[in-house]
């Protein structure tokens, strides 16, 4: 029932976002909304590892980078359209994913997010630094698919409601209850038979490919991916995202990466001075309000479906 709430909400933020090209006609902030939705779906990806299965990586940019590498780099050097390189992104996403989850999802706690950490600015420079091969720090242009941002707009929505259909019915299936039951207690999940790090590398596979396909969609929305997509500093706006969101929920990461990120542009003018508001957002949240926004919205639904009882009578 809990998850089920969750679903309708989420499909109420995406009914909303689906009606706001009526009153945003602008297209810069149209894009801003677009750019929105490829963090919604690095964000929900983050949130079914760290989330839902206990498990703190630090990699989620950068498999975003590897997925808009791939199909960037099948276009300029083997001229692969689009419907080639999407699906190659997320292939070869979710099999480098599988790699490390084998490798690293042994380890807990720091040790796990150190090693995490350590894979991502790997990535990030040997991409930097193999000029003859992505350009390096110059960028890689990559073809665009659509012409009109409007339609862009509501492929990227498309494929985030899907994202987001496919992580509830996941968790509604008997893997769901495996993967909170590893987050929750890992000796008791696998006293119970439940095989721990083949779940905790299904999640990594499934949370990279995730991150592949925002990666590769938004590499052909931008027409250009660089090094920078992977920088540490967008790790930490997904997992503001979800902390702001709510942690280990449907909504939370959604409404979160729509929050923050048409906050930070707003706040763009204040330069690096928007890492640190989104910082201590993220302690606050943390260390206060660990449902996020969700658990204010739930607590608000609970009081108004609560009446109040009624008044004694005078005969009484």
């Amino acid at each position: 029932m809990r998850d089920r709430i969750q679903l309708v909400f989420s499909l109420g933020i995406f009914a909303l976002v689906a009606l706001l090209p009526a009153i945003v006609r602008n297209e810069y902030w149209q894009g801003v909304l677009i750019v929105s939705m490829y963090f919604a779906m690095l964000a929900a990806a983050w949130n079914l590892l760290a989330g839902y299965t206990g498990q703190f990586s630090l990699a989620p940019a950068a498999f975003g980078m590897i997925g808009a590498y791939v199909t960037g780099l099948l276009s300029y050097h083997f001229n692969a359209p689009p419907l080639v390189g999407i699906p190659a992104a997320v292939v070869v996403s979710a099999a480098i994913g599988f790699g490390l989850g084998r490798i690293v999802l042994r380890l807990r706690g720091p040790y796990l997010a150190l090693t995490t950490l350590s894979f991502a600015e790997i990535c990030r420079l040997v991409i930097s630094n193999s000029i003859e091969i992505t350009r390096g720090d110059l960028g890689l242009s990559v073809p665009g698919i659509f012409d009109h941002r409007l339609t862009w707009y509501y492929v990227m929505l498309g494929v985030l409601v899907v994202i987001q259909l496919g992580l509830y019915f996941l968790l509604r299936a008997p893997a769901g209850l495996y993967l909170r039951a590893i987050r929750d207690d890992e000796i008791a999940a696998a006293s119970r038979g439940v095989k721990i790090v083949l779940w905790k590398t299904n999640a990594f596979t499934l949370s990279a490919a995730i991150s592949g396909l925002a990666g590769a969609l938004y590499g052909h929305f931008a027409q250009f991916v660089s090094p920078e997509l992977g920088l540490l500093s967008q790790t930490g706006i997904i997992v503001s995202m979800v902390v702001i969101g709510g942690l280990a929920t449907l909504p939370g990461p959604i409404g979160g990466a729509f929050l923050v990120y048409v906050a930070s542009e707003f706040l763009r003018d204040f330069g690096g001075y928007q890492l640190i508001v989104f910082a201590l957002l993220v302690i606050i949240f943390a260390r206060f309000f660990r449902e996020g926004l969700w658990g204010f919205f739930r607590r608000a639904i609970e009081r108004t479906g609560r009446r109040p009882a009624p008044a004694p009578s005078a005969a009484e």
